[in-house]
């Protein structure tokens, strides 16, 4: 399991689909691309006459209860509320694929169940994401979080790494191959993510 951000990003309007090229600017984005790229030399060598089936997934930016992981737009939202303070934001008009947790973990399993039951057709890249729609603006996240609770924020003024701006998914693959498709719209993952932490 990897990201959406294993593609070289062109910052283009059209999502990227899992045979767009791999790459990244960044360590980060350059890290999960050689993670898709030794899978499939080990697809492709080692394991193509095996009973071995791999396949990887690439998500897109997840959200849900229990994550409380650093520098991630809604656990940083979180702790700025509880502890009363304004949360700092890096690029508010930077879009991403926004889903619910429990979206992309349905997708693994189906997944997971085609490889043990149909073995090779399924042995590849798998893009997992929300419909377009759920393809957000940072700042979009905040103002719907804002309809529910207290968060204040403000443009991070400290000199920025790079960062891509724009990044959506094509899941049309694991839509008509895997019978997969997400069920949460961006609203109600956001909803739900809430209520979790309240």
């Amino acid at each position: 399991i990897t990201t959406d951000k294993c593609y070289e990003n062109k910052e283009w309007d059209r999502p990227y689909n899992e045979t767009d090229r791999l790459g990244g600017y960044d360590p980060y984005s350059s890290s999960k691309a050689c993670s898709e790229l030794a899978t499939s030399a080990y697809r492709n060598s080692f394991l193509s006459e095996t009973s071995i089936k791999l396949a990887s997934a690439r998500a897109g930016n997840v959200i849900g209860g229990g994550d409380w992981a650093t520098d991630r737009l809604i656990p940083d939202l979180f702790r700025s509320v509880d502890n009363n303070k304004i949360l700092c934001v890096r690029s508010p008009q930077a879009v991403r694929p926004w889903q619910h947790v429990l979206d992309p973990l349905a997708g693994y399993l189906i997944l997971a169940e085609k490889l043990v039951i149909h073995g090779k057709n399924f042995a590849e890249a798998w893009n997992f994401g929300p419909e377009q729609s759920g393809s957000q603006t940072v700042s979009w996240v905040l103002d719907r979080f804002k309809k529910f609770i207290n968060v204040s924020w403000e443009v991070e003024n400290t000199k920025k790494q790079h960062e891509t701006t724009l990044l959506k998914l094509d899941i049309s693959k694991a839509k008509s191959k895997l019978g997969w498709s997400p069920r949460w719209s961006v609203e109600n993952a956001i909803d739900n993510t809430i209520k979790w932490h309240q």
